[in-house]
């Protein structure tokens, strides 16, 4: 197996600093960026599975880069930054990050969220209950591509979680399903106390199928239990 390549964008040297040498240490290719244009470069010269992300950088903020990486890669996305705040958090999560810690953060939990991220993402491609395309409700998800296309055809690329959350939905359509499950499912991690990861994915997903005229209200919310698929999966 090949090993795995971190790129951390962050603009504080001392920082950067610390978490390569935490992540080479684990075993991993680190390699590291100041700002976006630098963040690019990366991309362009090299193979990145999982990025490590400041909000507060120079020239373009971190959501930007953000909303740029996930239009164009599917890789695994942790911000770590001193803005804790409920706006930043959700709207990091709303671009489609997989997970967003704070400053300052214990370097255990770091690695243990990286390394559980990066077996979701290495795994993704291996699921064996859906096959490549899945059709519902005259909507179709394209596996190959992380793609979900409405029935005018119009085409959303989909950030890992909420292709890993539509993904177990499909595969149990009428049941309950908990927050628990669900952010397991999208993220190899537990749920957090007041922690709105899956919220808000629902809520992108959701915001996908309202695209279109005479919306059907395909993810219901079970209140003080979790959601439901109420869709028709063809065959």
């Amino acid at each position: 197996m090949q090993t795995p390549n971190i790129l951390i964008v962050e603009d504080e040297v001392v920082t950067r600093t610390t978490l390569k040498s935490l992540f080479e240490a684990e075993g991993y290719g680190v390699f590291e960026a100041e700002n976006g244009e630098e963040m690019h470069d990366h991309f362009e010269n090299q193979s990145i599975d999982l990025v490590i992300m400041d909000i507060n950088l120079p020239g373009k903020n971190g959501l930007i880069l953000a909303r740029e990486v996930r239009d164009k890669k599917n890789v695994g996305l942790i911000f770590l930054t001193g803005r804790d705040n409920d706006v930043d958090r959700i709207l990091g999560l709303e671009i489609g990050a997989d997970d967003y810690l704070t400053k300052p953060f214990n370097p255990r939990e770091l690695t243990i969220r990286a390394r559980n991220l990066l077996a979701r993402t290495s795994n993704a491609n291996e699921d064996e209950d859906l096959p490549s395309k899945v059709n519902f409700n005259g909507w179709v998800l394209d596996g190959d591509s992380r793609s979900l296309i409405s029935p005018s055809g119009n085409e959303f690329r989909l950030p890992r979680s909420e292709f890993r959350a539509l993904h177990l939905f499909l595969n149990n359509p009428g049941k309950i399903l908990t927050r628990e499950q669900l952010i397991l499912e999208m993220t190899g991690r537990e749920l957090r106390t007041n922690d709105r990861t899956v919220d808000v994915t629902i809520r992108r997903i959701r915001k996908h199928f309202e695209s279109e005229p005479d919306a059907e209200d395909l993810i219901v919310t079970i209140h003080g239990e979790g959601y439901r698929f109420c869709g028709a999966v063809d065959g």
